[in-house]
Parts: C-alpha cells; sequence; structure tokens
C-alpha cells in the first residue's frame, strides 16, 4: 500500500508538471488547452481526491490508533484544503470552457496557488509521514488497512493499463512530452 501512495505520488507530480508549464505558457500570454488543464484537475478529483487522499487518511488514522500518537489534524485539513482548491479551479476552467471570460491573472495566480498548494502536501507526506508509515508498519498492518481501504480504492483512471478512453487526451500528452 505504501508502495502505491509513492508511485500515486510520483504520477501526480509529472501531472502537476505539466500544470506548471501550461501556467508559464498562460502567464506569458500563449495559448493554452484549457480542456486538457481541466483534464488534469479532474484527475485530481476523480482519483487523488476519492482514492488516494482516503487511502493517506485511513493509514493515517490506523497509524495513531495502533501507535497511540497524538493526532495531529494537518492531513486531513489540507486534503479538505485541497478539495476546496481543486473545485474552485475546476468551476473557472469549466467557465472558459463554457465561453465565459476569466480574467487571465486571477487563472494564472489559482494555476500557480493549486500546484504550489499539492506540491508543499505531498512534500510534507513524504518526509513526514511516508517514512513513519515504513518504518512503523508491518505486512499485517498493511493488510488491515488494505481491508479497510477497498471500497475506496478504484485502479488509476490515467496511470494504468485498463482500457477505459478517459482521459486519452491527457495520456497522449504526457506521452508525447516524454518523447520530447
Amino acid at each position: 500500500m505504501l508502495k502505491r501512495l509513492m508511485n500515486d505520488h510520483k504520477h501526480i507530480a509529472i501531472l502537476l508538471d505539466v500544470l506548471a508549464k501550461k501556467n508559464i505558457k498562460l502567464s506569458e500570454g500563449e495559448a493554452v488547452n484549457f480542456a486538457l488543464i481541466r483534464d488534469v484537475v479532474e484527475y485530481m478529483q476523480v482519483y487523488a481526491e476519492h482514492s488516494h487522499h482516503p487511502l493517506e487518511d485511513i493509514t493515517y488514522d490506523y497509524f495513531v490508533k495502533k501507535f497511540s500518537s497524538p493526532c495531529n489534524t494537518q492531513l486531513h485539513e489540507e486534503h479538505s484544503r485541497l478539495a476546496e482548491y481543486s473545485g474552485a479551479l475546476m468551476y473557472s476552467l469549466n467557465l472558459i470552457l463554457s465561453d465565459v471570460v476569466i480574467s487571465r491573472e486571477k487563472l494564472v495566480t489559482d494555476l500557480q496557488a493549486y500546484v504550489e498548494i499539492q506540491q508543499k502536501h505531498m512534500q510534507y507526506e513524504e518526509t513526514e509521514l511516508f517514512p513513519l508509515f515504513a518504518k512503523q508498519l508491518k505486512e499485517e498492518d498493511w493488510l488491515k488497512i488494505k481491508s479497510q481501504c477497498d471500497k475506496q480504492l478504484v485502479e488509476d483512471p490515467l496511470f494504468s493499463d485498463n482500457d477505459e478512453t478517459i482521459f486519452d487526451e491527457l495520456r497522449e500528452h504526457i506521452f508525447h512530452a516524454d518523447k520530447s
């Protein structure tokens, strides 16, 4: 399960890089593919917020309970804040894709804030939480965590070998970006 969390982070980092590059172009006045940006944010909502983050929450809560650790609310608060940011960003992107005028500066600022908060969040988890999980949780703990997560866990709709056509344009963009 920890391997899955770390793998998800690698994939999310790829997508945050896509957003950061699109945001640079946007800030320089260049045309960008707003549908592609929306697909990244939608992926974050569909997969990260509904499968990845709950897995982290369940793992953290299990850890706190098992080791009687003082509960820090930072993880849960950040997950809530990330959902708010992605919701607001998705709202703006949907308006743009519906031909409603949105300030370029606002979108640049919102997109930059979204990327930064995501990156800081992953850094917190990778430097503070994941090492604790790796050190303290044993195989039987991970099996218990997995059983608690089974309802939340879904196959990654973008970075897996399934035949789903969702996120095809985004998948192609990432594939071609790796080639150049």
